[in-house]
């Protein structure tokens, strides 16, 4: 009798330590640049796993709800964006400090074209090469348009090829990716999350959010017919909003 007093004792302390892991509590620290040790303000520290985010206060300090195994990502404008992953002795011994690192950037060699301007708009601006325009086709019943690179017919039957070929088009982009999808209705509504993704050109906390690989991004743009000079030059944010309204317009075509 005795030992099963105490197997149950053990069982019932186990039972609790494994709830305790799945509350999600504040967490606090202080965010500080590795160089200087003096504390960032204007941080942005965003909990991948549950996409909410803060910012950190001119002293460096943040207060952000995660768990044990949430993915907490710090970002801030020439520094490297780390990513640290909760654990017990985090949530044990809170606060703690986070440490990040300005980027060293590699310049790749330029070459400068010469152009013979006159000074005159109207003439100069047909001598300068202007990249090409993308276009967007419209389909009665979709919420949006889908953009091509050009006007020929091979683009626009390319597009519709996209739309009503659900091996290539439907299940292949989102249909092994239910998850993942959710969370841009999340990535939505939180401002800090959207501010951040707006000064984001790299893909690396876009992907980290999404659960997915960084490299797959432009295969699902590329499948939802964006042109390849938007998906090179546009911010994190207007490709998270890219990919969420060919998401609705999957669901739309499901549906149906």
């Amino acid at each position: 009798m005795r030992y099963f007093v105490v197997f149950l004792f053990v069982l019932v302390c186990s039972s609790t330590f494994a709830q305790n892991d799945t509350i999600a509590k504040t967490l606090k620290g202080t965010v500080i640049q590795n160089d200087t040790r003096l504390p960032m303000g204007g941080v942005h520290v965003i909990n991948a796993t549950k996409v909410t985010g803060t910012i950190t206060t001119p002293s460096g300090l943040f207060e952000i709800v995660a768990q044990v195994n949430d993915t907490l990502l710090f970002s801030f404008l020439g520094f490297e964006t780390i990513k640290v992953k909760v654990t017990n002795d985090w949530v044990k011994e809170n606060p703690t400090k986070i440490y990040l690192s300005e980027k060293s950037y590699v310049l790749d060699e330029v070459t400068v074209y010469k152009y013979n301007l006159t000074g005159f708009i109207q003439v100069d601006t047909k001598l300068i090469p202007v990249a090409s325009d993308s276009y967007r086709y419209n389909i009665t019943g979709l919420q949006a348009g889908y953009e091509v690179g050009d006007k020929s017919p091979g683009a626009v039957s390319k597009v519709l090829g996209s739309i009503f070929n659900p091996a290539d088009f439907l299940y292949n982009v989102f249909g092994k990716r239910p998850k993942e999808m959710k969370k841009l209705k999340e990535m939505k509504k939180d401002d800090t999350v959207r501010n951040l993704l707006s000064t984001k050109f790299d893909r690396e906390t876009l992907a980290t959010l999404l659960e997915i690989s960084k490299d797959d991004i432009p295969l699902i743009l590329e499948n939802c017919n964006y042109s390849e000079y938007f998906i090179k030059t546009a911010n994190d944010l207007q490709i998270m909003d890219a990919i969420n309204a060919c998401y609705e317009e999957y669901k739309v075509l499901k549906k149906r």
